[in-house]
């Protein structure tokens, strides 16, 4: 058993955006289906729950103690990290293991006053760890902070979850051009630019990684309420499958 579920599909500033009444904006006030949350990924086996980041603030009210098998943390930003500073201070006696990149600072007091969680050693980029549900490869990504994407397998199944980045480095995109993708989740904040963008993909960047490394599958997430008004004119000129992540939305 392995299913996989958007959690959230937005950047930071989520959609809508505060304070803005762009189309995008609008519409996601006017309809809950178009709302953006901090981006993250739920794996769910049937040995518990997998959580690719906790920028989701309420993750406390979504699960239960017990549920949470294991975090994995893509970096420290934290919009990807913010869910954990309510999660930590709960008094059972059990530790949840987060596994990190190899981040010395972290986000705030995290380290120092971790609580529950149970901080791993760093991850060592293209090093894969088996767990007893599926096994997983962290791949270095290039962001302002020190950043890593990860690939999913199981049972011959493959999936590549690559937030957040600016393109993609050499060694990662030489050793997922060796894969076979079923499924590959990449990062695309920004509409089509002009020049190269600043920490994130754009859709010249998403299209790229597409023909290089050709998945069954692409998503795109960590999604801007600037991407998504461009979506709104222009979506219908992505590839057929090339989907758009939303919250809630399951993969597998």
């Amino acid at each position: 058993m392995l299913n996989i579920r958007i959690l959230g599909s937005g950047n930071a500033g989520q959609v809508p955006v505060w304070g803005c009444d762009c189309a995008a904006c609008e519409r996601a006030k006017q309809d809950d289906t178009f709302r953006r949350g901090p981006c993250s990924l739920e794996i769910r086996t049937e040995l518990g729950v997998t959580l690719i980041d906790a920028g989701v603030p309420n993750l406390a009210e979504r699960y239960e103690f017990d549920e949470i098998q294991r975090i994995v943390l893509t970096h420290f930003h934290m919009d990807h990290v913010q869910g954990l500073f309510h999660l930590r201070w709960s008094e059972r006696p059990e530790k949840i293991p987060v596994f990190r990149p190899d981040d010395q600072k972290g986000t705030d007091d995290l380290y120092k006053h971790a609580g529950v969680l149970d901080f791993q050693p760093a991850f060592i980029p293209f090093e894969t760890i088996q767990f007893d549900d599926f096994s997983i490869t962290p791949l270095p990504l290039l962001h302002s902070k020190i950043t890593l994407g990860y690939v999913i397998e199981k049972n011959g199944f493959t999936l590549a979850y690559l937030t957040d980045t600016v393109g993609l480095p050499e060694t990662t995109q030489a050793f997922l051009a060796n894969k076979t993708l079923d499924y590959l989740i990449l990062d695309c904040s920004e509409p089509p630019t002009s020049t190269t963008p600043r920490n994130h993909n754009d859709i010249n960047l998403a299209l790229l990684a597409y023909n290089i490394l050709q998945p069954k599958i692409m998503m795109l997430t960590h999604i801007s309420h600037r991407l998504d008004c461009w979506l709104m004119e222009h979506g219908d000129s992505l590839p057929d499958n090339m989907l758009i992540a939303k919250d809630g939305m399951t993969v597998i």
